[in-house]
């Protein structure tokens, strides 16, 4: 009997003006924010997609298509719990989760407390099973221009 499974998600969203910075549930003080049809949080996304990986789930572009206007500007926090929801009824919980947000647009320490307690509060979990770590993308071009927003999320689904 399988007691523990792994899922890995991966989300990236342009930065543009206009947008407000939502990331991991958490309005971030940026003249940037994630272009998006929901709220563009690559954060949630991440995880969420991290979720119903390890769940044997369909991903979150399969149950919340970004073609159907039911989704436009949708708070990432709601579709995160929608789908925490869904992972629970298959008897799956989060054992703990890790992120890493890659960016060198807003600078990540300052909000990484506010990150993990609302991404534990949509996961029902505590917050010290959830790890934020902000990443600078050191000069690398493609992304570096502070333009655009990385994020991977690894989670341990376990089964009592």
């Amino acid at each position: 009997m399988i007691h523990t499974r792994v899922g890995l998600g991966f989300d990236s969203h342009q930065l543009v003006a206009g947008r407000p910075c939502m990331l991991g549930g958490v309005l971030l003080e940026h003249p940037t924010g994630p272009a998006g049809h929901s709220d563009g949080d690559a954060v949630l996304h991440a995880v969420a997609d991290a979720v119903l990986g390890a769940a044997g789930l369909d991903d979150l572009g399969t149950l919340f298509p970004d073609t159907d206007n039911a989704w436009k500007d949708a708070d990432s926090s709601a579709l995160l719990r929608d789908v925490y929801q869904r992972v629970l009824s298959t008897g799956w919980q989060v054992g703990n989760l890790d992120l890493v947000i890659a960016t060198d647009g807003p600078r990540i320490a300052p909000y990484r407390a506010a990150m993990r307690k609302q991404i534990a509060k949509c996961l029902g979990i505590q917050p010290d099973a959830v790890n934020v770590k902000g990443k600078s993308l050191e000069g690398l071009v493609a992304l570096a221009k502070g333009d655009s927003v990385a994020v991977q999320a690894v989670v341990l689904l376990q089964r009592s």
